[in-house]
């Protein structure tokens, strides 16, 4: 592969004038056997280069382990691009945003006292040094120095936005060189954040989703010579459980890469492809009040989110045409969509009743889920109330969303999101068992709000005394296998699981519409597609296709609420993402 290189105001690949035309999908929100179809309608819509970051999170869950195989297999996604004809701008962070479970950040890092996040705390560098260590060897011989397909890498990430530290910006890029990436380094940050987020001598970039004139402008005040490009071009938006589904018309979109591409910038289309969170792996935000984000990614983009073409492919290709080769041939076609059905889920077992999630560990004062080691899912946590009695329940701080019972009987909800810490209700007798099963809904993703540990963070009190003595049990769900499940006709109170089976002739992609469920998760086949909610906007999951297998496959929904009279899903061709305005 040819190598990118700066030349006076602009770049040159192989000693040839080039424009980065570019649009971002990230691996590991795709299922892996469907990276090769996004890749080639990427190439089909005129792009000639493709950007992703890399989630540190779940390359080391743990500080002793690490992967890079199925779904985390970079160096394939970066071979796939590559066999596709794709040039890869690669943002491996440390820190990514990217709406992700604590900007990618593993939650690991929150359980060493006093660590200052994207910083040069010694604690964090060492951390992020053992992170390159393991992750850029499998990435070096991809570079395009190396015959690759990786163009440039990015130092960081809007850095401006969080800090001013040079020296920090400094020590990663070193960091970067020292494990042989010697292809172009570049920064990006917002407009107003240039002056604090750049790198002297390294590439800076802009990110903004209109008024290009004014973003490339800001730029150029700021680096007088050297490229114009935008990194994060937003095409669309990300949704919040409790807000709208955003979109963007594709009108207007078009017009502004329009714009761009007519002043010479380069660009990253944010996003060319969203996907999907899956799993537990959504961010929040926290700018006064704590904002979850959906499962969905869809990102109102190009491709939505089951990789089909919208209106805005179109567009979007016909305004790239203006600008540069684009491949001959129709759009693509929408890719195949099971037949609409109904799957009965009949059978059922509480939570509480599931002993074999997890093991329970005892300590005076609740305990996060960093000091538990866990990085996703609910802590249950319970102890002994000394007497009966009217009570009023004190959390010091919620992180995020508390269901708490009495002797199993549900009394509440307490949520992070609507400031509340405080719950009234009466203990039936001396010796009542209180459980509180705390939901981690996703770390903060962007701001100060970084260092986010979750379940009961601080002190518990009732009637202004400390509550101690208390069983914490992890519920990770990684895994749900060994569920006893029986018959689901009998009652169940409290949150449980509620499974189901169908049959599949040839499998193919759809949507799970979960009508009169509340709120929980949901797993076909052991593959966790990720949260439900009905307070919307989003109101169905994607099932990619190759979860699914010719015959039988299996269903389980966590409801941590009562279930419906009518406990059934039901699979339809499209999603339902939420009404467009508030």
């Amino acid at each position: 592969m040819p190598v990118l290189q700066i030349d006076g105001d602009g770049f040159t690949l192989d000693g040839e004038p080039f424009r980065i035309i570019s649009g971002g999908l990230h691996y590991f929100r795709i299922h892996p056997d469907q990276w090769a179809d996004r890749l080639r309608k990427a190439r089909l819509m005129g792009l000639n280069t493709v950007e992703t970051y890399v989630p540190w999170n779940l390359h080391q869950p743990s500080p002793d382990t690490f992967h890079l195989d199925g779904g985390l297999d970079l160096p394939r996604f970066l071979d796939l691009a590559a066999a596709e004809g794709l040039h890869v701008l690669l943002r491996p962070g440390p820190y990514i945003c990217a709406e992700w479970e604590g900007g990618g950040l593993p939650s690991w890092l929150l359980a060493h006292p006093g660590i200052r996040l994207r910083s040069r705390h010694p604690a964090y560098l060492a951390a992020v040094e053992g992170y390159f260590e393991r992750l850029l060897p499998a990435v070096v011989d991809r570079l395009a120095t190396r015959g690759g397909p990786v163009l440039a890498v990015q130092v960081e990430n809007e850095f401006g936005a969080y800090d001013d530290d040079t020296s920090h910006l400094r020590y990663l890029a070193d960091l970067l060189r020292r494990h042989g990436v010697d292809v172009l380094l570049f920064t990006c940050d917002q407009p107003a954040d240039l002056a604090r987020g750049a790198l002297p001598g390294t590439l800076a970039t802009a990110n903004f989703g209109s008024r290009s004139r004014e973003g490339l402008a800001a730029l150029r005040a700021h680096q007088p010579e050297g490229p114009l490009m935008c990194t994060e071009f937003w095409i669309g938006w990300f949704d919040r459980w409790g807000g709208h589904h955003v979109v963007r018309p594709a009108e207007h979109a078009a017009q502004e890469l329009d714009e761009l591409l007519s002043l010479g910038a380069s660009v990253n289309l944010y996003m060319f492809h969203g996907g999907t969170s899956f799993g537990f792996t959504n961010g929040a935000n926290d700018k006064a009040a704590y904002r979850p984000t959906v499962t969905s990614y869809d990102y109102d983009a190009p491709l939505d989110e089951a990789g089909d073409p919208t209106e805005k492919y179109r567009a979007f290709r016909d305004v790239i045409a203006k600008y540069a080769p684009v491949p001959a041939g129709p759009v693509p076609a929408p890719g195949a969509k099971l037949a609409p059905r109904t799957v009965e889920l009949t059978d059922a077992v509480g939570l509480f009743q599931s002993a074999g999630l997890g093991a329970s560990v005892r300590s005076e004062r609740p305990l996060t889920m960093e000091q538990l080691g866990q990085d996703f899912g609910f802590v249950r946590y319970e102890t002994v109330l000394p007497q009966g009695g009217p009570a009023l329940l004190e959390l010091e701080d919620l992180r995020d969303r508390a269901q708490v019972f009495l002797d199993g009987q549900p009394v509440g909800v307490l949520e992070r999101e609507n400031h509340e810490y405080t719950l009234a209700f009466g203990v039936p007798r001396d010796g009542a068992v209180l459980t509180v099963l705390v939901e981690n809904q996703g770390r903060v993703n962007y701001g100060q709000g970084l260092h986010d540990p979750k379940g009961l963070v601080g002190r518990v009190l009732l009637n202004g005394e400390e509550l101690r003595g208390w069983s914490n049990q992890p519920l990770p769900l990684r895994s749900l296998d060994g569920l006893d499940f029986t018959d689901g006709t009998a009652p169940l109170v409290g949150p449980a699981f509620h499974g189901g089976a169908f049959g599949v002739d040839e499998p193919a992609d759809t949507f799970v519409h979960l009508h009169g469920w509340t709120k929980g998760n949901v797993w076909v086949n052991g593959f966790h597609l990720g949260r439900y909610w009905s307070r919307g906007p989003q109101r169905s999951l994607y099932l990619p296709g190759p979860v699914l297998r010719p015959g039988l496959n299996e269903i389980t929904l966590l409801e941590l609420h009562a279930a419906p009279a009518d406990r059934s899903v039901h699979f339809r061709k499209t999603p339902d993402l939420g009404p467009t305005e508030e």
